[in-house]
């Protein structure tokens, strides 16, 4: 599960690559998430899952939709205006640092362990190493662009460890993903029709369709589906191990999909995440 989530949003670069040119980023963050919030209801309406009523219920919807959609995509935006996507990435990807720490505080079940956090640090360095050294010759420039992107990465690490709520509480995965990008859709769409006046924009042609299609349905909506069912099974820190294999994914997608050659840096850096993988699992040195 976690390689097929892994699969879907280190697909949703491909989608983003073609629409981020026809549309504003607001605009196309409430386009995902809305779309996405509109299929989510429908499959929970054919299977028949109840829609939660209770005012606590949507309140942690809202508190969850802002951790892990509004501040970090909001965020994310404003870093990425000033530094490459390259260092963004790599500083996205102190995500499960982030993760280790914070559940390690706050969740019995998730302490931080010399294993895990060496684990960590052994996976971070492979995404360094795969996306590139070079990518961090921007890093001490630009810094109030560099830090909007690592409290956007804490951002993610509070929404796992908040998210865990949800299994304790009995929601569907479905409804959760489902009422989260609900909220979120609801705090976004005034900030978008403020700043960026969506509907004076020329109407995207069929190609941009597609990939918001694509990009709220494949890699939102059944994509947060995965989400809150690992996050229920496998717990926030395991979960949010997916940023390390983002990377890993979106190459192996270039190369199978788009041509592009493996280099040998690239393969050194997934050598790497597969072994910090495998010290935070555990089980591998444990045997």
């Amino acid at each position: 599960m976690l390689l097929l989530l892994s699969l879907l949003w280190g697909g949703s670069f491909f989608f983003v690559e073609i629409a981020v040119h026809a549309l504003p980023p607001l605009t196309l963050v409430v386009m995902r998430v809305g779309l996405a919030a509109v299929v989510l209801w429908a499959i929970a309406i054919l299977r028949g899952i109840p829609v939660p009523g209770q005012i606590t219920v949507w309140f942690t919807f809202f508190v969850m939709g802002l951790m892990n959609n509004v501040i970090p995509f909001v965020l994310i935006v404003i870093g990425q205006k000033e530094i490459t996507s390259g260092l963004a990435a790599i500083l996205n990807a102190t995500t499960p640092l982030f993760t280790v720490v914070v559940a390690g505080l706050l969740l019995k079940d998730e302490k931080a362990t010399p294993l895990k956090l060496t684990g960590v640090l052994v996976g971070f360095m492979g995404v360094v190493i795969m996306i590139g050294p070079t990518a961090l010759a921007g890093l001490g420039s630009s810094l109030i662009a560099q830090a909007a992107i690592l409290i956007a990465a804490l951002s993610y690490a509070f929404a796992g460890v908040y998210g865990r709520r949800f299994k304790v509480m009995g929601i569907d995965p479905i409804i959760t993903a489902a009422g989260q990008v609900t909220a979120s859709t609801f705090v976004l769409l005034p900030l978008a029709l403020w700043f960026e006046q969506p509907f004076s924009l020329p109407m995207p042609d069929a190609k941009v369709w597609l990939s918001i299609f694509g990009l709220a349905v494949i890699s939102t909506a059944f994509a947060y589906i995965l989400y809150f069912r690992l996050l229920s099974t496998a717990g926030a820190t395991n979960l949010l191990l997916v940023t390390f294999l983002i990377p890993v994914t979106a190459i192996a997608l270039g190369i199978s999909i788009l041509g592009e050659e493996l280099q040998l840096i690239q393969l050194a850096g997934m050598g790497l995440i597969g072994l910090g993988l495998a010290v935070i699992d555990g089980r591998l040195f444990k045997r």
